[in-house]
């Protein structure tokens, strides 16, 4: 059992799916995350406040994670927005992109101003759901949930609040030692990388990074507004930067009374002008970004929890070694505009934990890991996540920059949107491909 053993380092939501992923085929597995490990009440507490950030989880990410029993207690909380359409305009230009029941008709019009008219015209018919918003805790709790639940102890091992200071790769046929900050060690047949953006693990294997910075900075915070969200995920394209409306959950007795109000936002601005506008009074950002959104939503009534990010694209030049592969953010990291960057890990999870068993069971349940079965997993996924990469980045640049605003890059775009969105089976495959099946 040994020789077929996983060692997971990073305990986070893509991670702890893989090791769920793997303990429920039957292969012995052990993650280790950094962060102490958290009670009941510890749990509680935390979910007791509502997070200005969500994961914009598609269809598939959450077929994954009921695979692994962890949608189903995240149902149950009622702490999920699903969407059922998805709403991209732009300001002073002509169309809007409407994805989704309503938006599969294609009739968008020339909506330049990006008011919602369409939104009630599905009224009378269950909408489809193309993903669901959801706070990152809530599927943290909803896996750890799973982690220590009795039908995967027998092959699942968890080790909280110790971090990895060490890797010596043994050789091919033994894998790799890691050493605990606790100085325990830990032999391992294959060796996952799932710690993040400044993944230890991928820094100790030497796999170089492609990095682009976009020399911009995303502030995020939730919002309550005026009016309510529709179940319509919203997005604004604006010379400063993508600006993102996303459902929130209601949490309290007094949303759940006037519900459908409250919003996550993510407002991309170049870096100077978001610090600057950082420094200024929760007020004063709200009617800021009211303005910026055009009112889509009407005025902020409150604002909560502001915060921001520098925004940075990379990739992996490798996602596997010998006996070691990466990741989720560990291998890629997206530009946030399409809210795909878990998506495409949770992705990689599917076609990792789907290679590992198909290639053990192939070989007579002999081979675990082997560089043919990482290498094909690397060839599933990096074409595509880069594909991913590029993209996000190209709309990025059409949209925002000096060079976004000169007329004809401006009349080519705006002629673009407008006849995209008259064609309806384009329209149909765009919502397709939001929710990733």
């Amino acid at each position: 059992m040994k020789n077929n053993h996983t060692l997971i380092i990073g305990g986070g939501i893509v991670g702890a799916t893989l090791a769920l992923k793997l303990a429920q085929a039957e292969m012995p597995v052990t993650i280790i995350d950094a962060r102490p490990e958290r009670s009941e009440a510890d749990w509680q507490q935390v979910l007791g406040k509502r997070d200005a950030r969500v994961y914009a989880l598609s269809l598939a990410s959450i077929n994954l994670l009921k695979d692994v029993g962890a949608w189903q207690k995240i149902a149950a909380s009622e702490r999920k927005a699903d969407y059922s359409q998805m709403q991209v305009w732009q300001l002073n230009g002509r169309g809007e992109l409407l994805f989704g029941d309503s938006g599969d008709s294609g009739d968008s019009g020339d909506n330049s101003n990006g008011n919602n008219s369409s939104n009630d015209s599905n009224q009378n018919s269950e909408p489809k759901m193309l993903g669901s918003m959801v706070e990152p805790a809530v599927i943290e709790y909803a896996l750890w949930q799973r982690l220590t639940a009795a039908d995967v102890s027998q092959y699942l091992t968890v080790i909280d609040g110790q971090k990895v200071v060490d890797m010596d790769w043994l050789g091919s046929a033994q894998g790799y030692r890691v050493t605990l900050d606790d100085g325990s060690v830990i032999d391992a047949r294959l060796l996952v990388g799932a710690d993040g953006r400044g993944s230890f693990v991928r820094k100790q294997a030497a796999i170089e990074l492609d990095v682009l910075d976009y020399k911009q900075t995303a502030i995020c915070c939730a919002i309550q507004t005026d009016k309510p969200h529709r179940a319509t995920a919203r997005q604004a394209m604006l010379p400063t930067g993508t600006l993102a409306l996303l459902p929130l959950a209601d949490i309290t007795d007094e949303d759940k009374a006037n519900p459908q109000h409250w919003q996550s936002i993510v407002w991309t601005l170049p870096r100077n002008q978001a610090l600057a506008l950082l420094e200024e009074a929760p007020r004063y950002i709200a009617d800021k970004l009211a303005a910026a959104s055009n009112y889509e939503l009407g005025a902020i009534r409150e604002i909560e929890s502001i915060a921001s990010f520098p925004l940075a694209a990379q990739q992996a030049k490798s996602y596997v070694a010998d006996n070691l592969v990466l990741i989720g953010d560990a291998a890629h990291g997206v530009h946030p505009l399409a809210g795909q960057g878990l998506n495409l890990g949770m992705l990689d999870v599917k076609a990792l934990s789907e290679q590992l068993t198909h290639d053990y069971a192939r070989s007579g349940n002999k081979l675990w890991g082997t560089n043919q079965t990482l290498r094909s997993y690397e060839r599933l996924r990096r074409p595509h996540n880069s594909l991913m990469m590029h993209s996000f980045s190209a709309l990025n640049w059409l949209f925002a920059g000096s060079l976004a605003q000169m007329r004809p890059i401006q009349q080519l775009r705006n002629e673009g949107m407008y006849r995209v969105s008259k064609i309806k089976p384009l329209m149909r495959l765009f919502a397709k491909q939001a929710s990733g099946v």
